[in-house]
């Protein structure tokens, strides 16, 4: 016979009777054993809630309140990592065309995910290997010529003098190197801990990436969990449309900055230039930047080119304003202006926005965000607003 001490004892058992204890409890523990199947060990979900009741309704007003506070705390605290994880999955998003096309091709999504990251750092590494040496000595001919440099800035028969000697250059070069400033000194440290911490959040970005790109298909199947199953077949149509208009975005992109250093390098090669492997890297990164990308480039390699001579520089600039028209009239429309199809005025007050509120991240992500909203726009406010 068991002692009281050991009936106390729980039972490993999940809502199973217990003879010891009595009253309304066991009588539930009963109804639980009977409504535990295979299909559904947990039971069947039971009656909702009378959303109508008093205390439910003041219940619900106080609790969304919380959360809502909780929500904007949260974002404010978070906000930098936020980014992050958006960053992350806009380009997992972005890969994941690749990734199905590997995956229909007989690939286990695993071996997809691999084959596209191990690509990648490939591609990475083989693009820093052909950039270093250059690079290095791109450096040391300018730290070599860095006093002919200082020495043109004291010849006011040329240019660079005459620049010189009205903005008083020499003298403010000396003065720096003579006598540190102080906020010169904490501005250097402060650009190396910039510099740790991009590293930092590139190396985060890139982890997250591979999760969601691993797992990007039970998590689109858990994003469209959240829509009820009356309207998830619909939701299932736009969401996807979105995911491909990214899709294509991110790619084309890439390609369209790729062909914009490639181009890029040849000119400033072509025309003697300094450091064009430099400034072709400036400019493929810079084009990834719609609209505003191309110009901030052209004015620093403008201003480069005009180190050469006045004619290379206006050569340069005619290049640059020929490549925009190429580039948003020829390559935009037939790589991805077929999947992404954002009006121009649209294009240009997303970035702008994009750029206000997250920086570049906002502008590079702006235009398949925009893209986004106005399908959802079309397919369900405007369909809204005419059958209403």
């Amino acid at each position: 016979m068991a002692s009281p001490a050991d009936a106390e004892e729980p039972d490993d058992l999940v809502g199973q009777p217990r003879d010891a204890l009595g009253g309304p409890v066991a009588d539930a523990e009963a109804v639980a054993e009977r409504i535990s199947s295979e299909e559904r060990p947990l039971g069947p979900p039971g009656e909702p809630l009378n959303k109508r009741s008093p205390f439910f309704m003041g219940m619900a007003a106080a609790g969304g309140a919380a959360v809502t506070a909780g929500a904007v705390w949260f974002l404010f605290i978070a906000s930098g990592t936020l980014v992050l994880i958006g960053v992350a999955l806009f380009i997992a998003i972005g890969l994941e065309p690749l990734a199905s096309w590997l995956v229909r091709r007989g690939l286990p999504r695993a071996l997809a995910v691999a084959i596209i990251v191990l690509g990648g750092l490939g591609l990475a590494a083989g693009f820093f290997a052909a950039l270093i040496p250059p690079l290095i000595d791109q450096a040391e001919r300018f730290i070599h010529q860095a006093p002919d440099y200082l020495a043109r800035l004291g010849d006011r028969s040329s240019w660079l003098g005459q620049v010189s000697s009205r903005f008083q250059l020499q003298q403010r070069v000396q003065n720096t190197f003579s006598n540190p400033d102080p906020a010169l000194i904490n501005g250097l440290m402060g650009s190396g801990r910039a510099v740790v911490g991009t590293l930092t959040d590139t190396l985060i970005v890139f982890v997250l990436t591979i999760y969601f790109l691993a797992d990007f298909p039970r998590l689109r199947a858990t994003i469209y969990r959240f829509v009820p199953h009356t309207r998830r077949p619909r939701a299932i149509l736009i969401g996807d449309e979105i995911f491909a208009k990214v899709g294509f975005y991110v790619l084309g992109n890439v390609v369209i900055s790729i062909i914009a250093g490639v181009l890029g390098f040849i000119w400033f090669t072509i025309f003697g230039i300094p450091y064009p492997m430099l400034l072709a890297l400036l400019l493929a990164v810079l084009d990834l930047i719609p609209v505003v990308g191309a110009i901030l480039a052209g004015v620093v390699v403008s201003l480069a080119a005009l180190t050469v001579s006045w004619p290379v520089c206006l050569a340069t600039v005619g290049f640059f304003i020929v490549y925009r028209f190429v580039e948003d009239y020829l390559l935009t429309p037939k790589i991805i202006g077929r999947f992404v199809d954002v009006p121009a005025l649209v294009t240009v007050v997303a970035v702008v926005l994009g750029g206000v509120l997250l920086g570049i991240v906002g502008a590079l992500v702006a235009i398949p965000v925009a893209a986004a909203l106005l399908l959802f726009v079309r397919e369900i406010v405007f369909h809204r607003m005419d059958h209403s």
